[in-house]
């Protein structure tokens, strides 16, 4: 009985690497030959030193190529700009979370448990940055071509269904400012809430006396645009 018990929680982690392998096969389409770097991309920082940052930073920079080239092919006629906010649209936090939620990623992340009971596993930040690592593990496995292959049938569905390139909120604000000859937006963060790894910012945009709206967001930036997008709706009406 005592040996079986030792056993044990070998055998889950034996368990649990099947489960991954066979998620990673039907996720991106490949059998890693090594599924620790899989693992690793999948580990926060509040589980081990050894977590998904520098894998991150790279999947980062191969998403923004693969979907930069992918906009270049398919909107021939737009210049630098119109690019620029597609990109801009399809790479930020909460779409890379949506992304992450889709194919599952949750159920396989390594988090303290702080950060789960801290809602972690929820988390746009985490979500975001933890496909990020998964594809810069699967392009350090197996190059640019998979990896552009897996990124493509992931976004295909946010790209399909942009119609003109989006007008960054924040950019459309200050337009909107200028063409009514009203000051420049102004931006202040009133709160900021949550832990570290997860946090909550709210931030107040206000055009003079004339109007003002909050945004929340994981991120300062993201907060920023979310009351730019609330000040124009009140603007618009």
């Amino acid at each position: 009985m005592v040996h079986r018990r030792a056993l044990e929680p070998d055998r889950r982690r034996l368990l649990t690497a099947a489960a991954l392998g066979g998620w990673i096969v039907e996720t991106f389409g490949r059998e890693p030959a090594d599924l620790a770097p899989y693992q690793r991309a999948l580990t926060h920082g509040s589980q081990a030193a050894a977590n998904y940052e520098r894998l991150e930073f790279l999947g980062d920079r191969v998403l923004g190529l693969v979907i930069a080239e992918w906009l270049f092919e398919r909107f021939v006629n737009e210049p630098e700009g119109a690019l620029s906010r597609r990109l801009n649209a399809l790479v930020t936090g909460p779409v890379c979370a949506e992304v992450a939620r889709e194919l599952g990623v949750a159920r396989f992340l390594r988090l303290g448990k702080q950060a789960r009971e801290d809602g972690a596993a929820d988390s746009d930040n985490v979500l975001g940055d933890v496909i990020e690592a998964l594809i810069g593990a699967f392009y350090l496995e197996f190059g640019l071509e998979p990896a552009r292959g897996f990124i493509r049938r992931a976004w295909a569905p946010r790209i399909d269904t942009q119609g003109q390139a989006p007008k960054h909120p924040k950019s459309a604000l200050q337009e909107w400012a200028a063409a009514n000859n009203r000051r420049p937006p102004e931006y202040d963060v009133v709160d900021r809430s949550g832990p570290n790894h997860s946090p909550r910012f709210t931030v107040k945009v206000a055009i003079g006396k004339l109007a003002e709206a909050t945004g929340e967001g994981t991120s300062k930036q993201e907060a920023e645009t979310a009351a730019a997008a609330a000040l124009l709706a009140k603007l618009q009406k």
